[in-house]
């Protein structure tokens, strides 16, 4: 089975690679094929690497001519960034997914027996306010943010290629993904990770909003279960529906601050910097806080049932070990 992992280079793209090589997939071996612009010195052996921006002319047609079984989109520019670039981002997280579509569909019309699996890496940000107490399966897609309507886009193409029988896509709206190993990056949902990553590391860190905002979380292993889940899931049992809720833990910010004084003690937290950002704050305010993610869930979907888990599985997994 050939696998094709878009953003193969980033730390979740890395996970889902590892996961792969050594654990296959529907019980085969998977030959693994990695892109993105970039890769950590530490990046797994093993698997083809492809440099280069999936916006680059003719990259997602010849990406498509390789003729991968599956498809792990999970290339895009972060939130923060889309939104302080609009050009940037959708020149990113919308055209080139069109491009890859449009390829793969001549793929399929040259061989009809083609159509291959596409897990599309989309966002709870393709919601918008006003909020019930939880997000149920039914609540309305209107995404207030250039981030939100990029993914939203991309998974209303995925969907309907997919009702053409061109691909067997799914999209699957991941929680903000925590903690995330490495060095902050520039999405507005950064310090959710920063401020148990570098106090638990001796590091002081920012929060830049107020600790009574709540948020939607998942862990980067669970997140390697969603993905490769979603590769094998019977998407006939859909019924047509091809985006999904996945499910998380909703919590916030004292509490998450609380699971970790309870994991790391009083010195730890001391280490997170209360200093408000308007513009966090106000990103931050138009996202989603809970969900009940009961198709996912019915569907074989898992995550942690507490953040004080979350924060166990980056010491199990991502913690320095000295």
């Amino acid at each position: 089975m050939r696998a094709l992992i878009l953003g193969g280079g980033g730390m979740v793209g890395q996970k889902l690679a590892r996961h792969l090589a050594a654990n296959g997939l529907n019980g085969q071996q998977v030959d693994i094929t990695l892109h993105d612009i970039a890769f950590p010195p530490d990046a797994i052996a093993g698997a083809t690497q492809i440099k280069g921006s999936i916006a680059d002319a003719g990259t997602p047609e010849a990406l498509a001519k390789t003729k991968p079984d599956v498809i792990f989109h999970l290339a895009s520019i972060v939130s923060g960034e889309a939104e302080a670039d609009f050009a940037k981002g959708w020149a990113i997280n919308m055209h080139p997914t069109w491009a890859l579509l449009e390829a793969l569909r001549a793929e399929h019309e040259a061989d009809p027996g083609y159509r291959p699996r596409i897990v599309f890496t989309s966002s709870i940000a393709v919601f918008g306010g006003p909020y019930p107490d939880k997000i149920s399966d039914d609540f309305l897609s209107a995404p207030q943010t250039s981030y939100g309507a990029q993914k939203s886009i991309c998974e209303t193409l995925i969907s309907d290629f997919s009702r053409k029988g061109y691909v067997d896509g799914i999209s699957i709206r991941l929680p903000t993904i925590c903690v995330r190993p490495g060095k902050p990056n520039a999405a507005a949902s950064s310090f959710f990770s920063g401020i148990i990553r570098e106090p638990l590391n001796g590091q002081e860190a920012i929060l830049p909003v107020a600790d009574t905002t709540r948020h939607w979380h998942a862990s980067p292993r669970s997140a390697t279960g969603f993905l490769t889940h979603a590769a094998t899931l019977d998407t006939e049992k859909l019924q047509g529906r091809r985006a999904l809720n996945l499910p998380g833990v909703s919590c916030t910010v004292a509490e998450q601050i609380e699971a970790l004084r309870d994991l790391a003690g009083n010195d730890v937290v001391k280490l997170i910097k209360p200093q408000p950002d308007p513009v966090i704050e106000k990103i931050v305010e138009g996202w989603p806080r809970n969900f009940a993610s009961d198709r996912a869930t019915a569907l074989g979907f898992k995550a942690e049932s507490s953040f004080k888990q979350i924060i166990q599985v980056y010491l199990d997994d991502d913690f320095p070990k000295h």
